[in-house]
This record gives C-alpha cells, sequence and structure tokens, in this order.
C-alpha cells in the first residue's frame, strides 16, 4: 500500500525504495530506537533520520530531520527557526497536524507545507532512511532528493 509520502515521490519522479519492519508499537523518544530500527532492517544506524515537529513561541509549526541517534539542539533549532522558544509538539497533537502519527512522521507530504530544517550530517551519506508515513515503514532515498522534495534548509542542528 502507498502512502501519501510515496506517492508525492512518485509524482515528482523521485527513486525511492520502501522497507518494511514488524512494528513493535513503542515509540518512547529514548536511545536505541534507532539502533533497533537499523537491526530489523539490517542498516547502518547512522543513516536513520527522525523527523521531529515543533512549535515556536509565535505558534508556527516547524519540521526538523536527523540523525535518529543525536539529539537537537534546541538553541540551534530556535536559531534556524528564528525564534526565542520552541518544544516538540505533543504526541497526541501530531496527526491533527501533520497527517501522521508518531512513528510514523515523515517530512514528505504533511497536511500543511511547514519550514523544514535537516542537520547538515545527511549530506555524509550517499543513501537515508526516513518515516515512510505510518510505523513499520521507512523510505530510502538520496538525501538530495529529500532536501529537494521538502524543500529544507540544511544546518548543523546537533548538540
Amino acid at each position: 500500500m502507498k502512502t501519501n509520502a510515496m506517492r508525492i515521490l512518485d509524482n515528482a519522479n523521485i527513486p525511492y525504495d520502501v522497507k518494511e519492519y514488524d512494528d513493535d508499537g513503542e515509540h518512547v523518544l529514548a536511545k536505541g530506537a534507532a539502533e533497533r530500527l537499523a537491526e530489523k532492517l539490517g542498516i547502518d544506524p547512522l543513516c536513520v533520520f527522525k523527523t521531529i515537529v515543533m512549535r515556536t513561541d509565535t505558534k508556527e509549526i516547524c519540521v526538523f530531520c536527523q540523525c535518529a541517534l543525536s539529539e537537537i539542539n534546541l538553541k540551534k533549532a530556535r536559531n534556524a527557526a528564528g525564534c526565542k522558544e520552541i518544544n516538540p509538539v505533543k504526541p497526541e497533537e501530531l496527526l491533527g497536524l501533520t497527517g501522521y502519527i508518531r512513528g510514523g512522521c515523515t517530512p514528505i507530504g504533511m497536511k500543511k507545507k511547514f519550514r523544514t530544517f535537516i542537520d547538515e550530517q545527511i549530506q555524509l551519506h550517499e543513501q537515508v532512511f526516513i518515516s515512510g508515513g505510518q510505523r513499520g515503514v521507512q523510505i530510502k532515498l538520496s538525501p538530495e532528493d529529500l532536501i529537494n522534495i521538502t524543500e529544507a534548509t540544511v544546518l548543523d542542528l546537533e548538540l
């Protein structure tokens, strides 16, 4: 079954591969999740990029992507968004804002077009993995294609 993200990539003629894995339903924001996912797929965890949806003090929604092994630097996220305060949106808000749930949130094809920022470490890889738009599905694509399709700004976001 194609997700919205896959349909968008198809319509833009962007090549990608889909990798599926058994979803254990545990999507706690804790270290180790990227390693478990990478192990299930037999891939390098440094190539797995997570999507973090955040709200600024002016109520703007911004999307951040970074290596799933790393934590986002909130100061760098604030500077990127040009705001004084920024915090992750609550998991129960994700579906209404993006059309995706935690563990299946991808920067491609959200309900609205949000400013997107991707950590510069993505450029170290030939291919990266992002959520495919539902739990248990990852999309493998080139960093350049991800940056282009999301119209992302690339910068340093890591701690």
